[in-house]
């Protein structure tokens, strides 16, 4: 995008584990600029962080005293400036007010805390999905059963605005894990991956039904083996097992009732296709949109209250 041809209140930063993004932004939310690139978390490891956004910021033409809020990985022990954990329950609209400021940089800049959950046997951490959550209160969402899929999917509880309790699963990581460094790797590269095909429903059906998952994986090959059509639809019944797993999962911890998904794209087509299947209703909120949202109203919370 061009740089800004109007002065920004603001830049807003989502920093994940492989990914970044930055928007400049007006005092209304609108975005004026943006940028995104692969320099997530683990390439600003050990000290870059800093020289990163900077190299944006200036691609922007952003001004140089110019504040910056930053949602995620930048805040984990060990990257830019710890953002210690708030615990659960947490309200959600008073995210800002545990900002860290990052010291001795050349600007303002303020990371927002993650959330843990603490309770023995169910110990959990999230960075950035909280950031999402909190834009869906602000939108009027206060009581809600969330889902948010990622490398690391959560599915998080909230009332009259406070987080109480949430779950993750490592359905993004199980996936990327499994398809490269298995023994159905070669099998899955040459598969067809349509999460509207009916093996992925069926195997979402079958995980919602109590199947064994590391069984039902290994089934995947043997059936390539013993039918060699079947290996085109071992992509599609990859995702539908390790979704199906994660929600059923989901039933246990939370019981059956209507859905807020935080998703996008092809992520949100496949979720809500296996949230359907389970039987539950869905309603979709832009997980981008959310984020961005929720950024700058933090950033109205910090500045304009100072």
């Amino acid at each position: 995008m061009q740089k800004a041809t109007s002065a920004p209140f603001c830049a807003a930063v989502d920093w994940g584990t492989t990914n970044f993004r930055l928007w400049l932004l007006g005092g209304n939310g609108e975005t004026l600029a943006e940028r995104t690139s692969a320099e997530g978390m683990r390439a600003c490891l050990p000290d870059r962080f800093e020289q990163v956004l900077e190299s944006h910021l200036a691609a922007l033409g952003a001004p140089g005293d110019l504040p910056v809020i930053v949602a995620g990985m930048a805040g984990a022990r060990g990257a830019w400036c710890e953002a210690p954990y708030l615990e659960t329950p947490a309200r959600l609209s008073g995210l800002h007010a545990s900002a860290v400021r990052v010291g001795r940089t050349r600007r303002d800049v303020r990371i927002l805390p993650g959330i843990c959950q603490r309770r023995a046997g169910s110990e959990d951490v999230m960075r950035g999905e909280e950031t999402q959550l909190s834009g869906a209160v602000a939108e009027g969402l206060q009581s809600a059963l969330f889902c948010l899929p990622g490398t690391h999917s959560k599915w998080a509880r909230v009332e009259g605005g406070i987080l109480l309790s949430f779950l993750t699963c490592m359905t993004g990581e199980l996936f990327s894990i499994v398809s490269q460094h298995s023994v159905l790797h070669g099998l899955l590269q040459e598969a067809q991956e349509e999460t509207a095909m009916p093996p992925f429903r069926e195997a979402v059906e079958e995980m919602l039904a109590g199947a064994p998952l590391t069984a039902r994986l290994f089934n995947l090959r043997a059936a390539a083996l013993l039918d060699p059509a079947r290996a085109r639809q071992s992509r599609a019944r990859l995702s539908g097992l390790l979704i199906g797993a994660e929600i059923a999962a989901a039933i246990r911890e939370f019981g059956k009732g209507p859905v807020v998904l935080v998703a996008r794209g092809e992520t949100a087509a496949a979720y809500e296709t296996a949230i359907a299947v389970a039987g539950l209703e869905v309603a979709t909120r832009d997980a981008t949109d959310l984020t961005r949202g929720a950024l700058h109203g933090a950033a109205r919370s910090i500045w304009q209250e100072n």
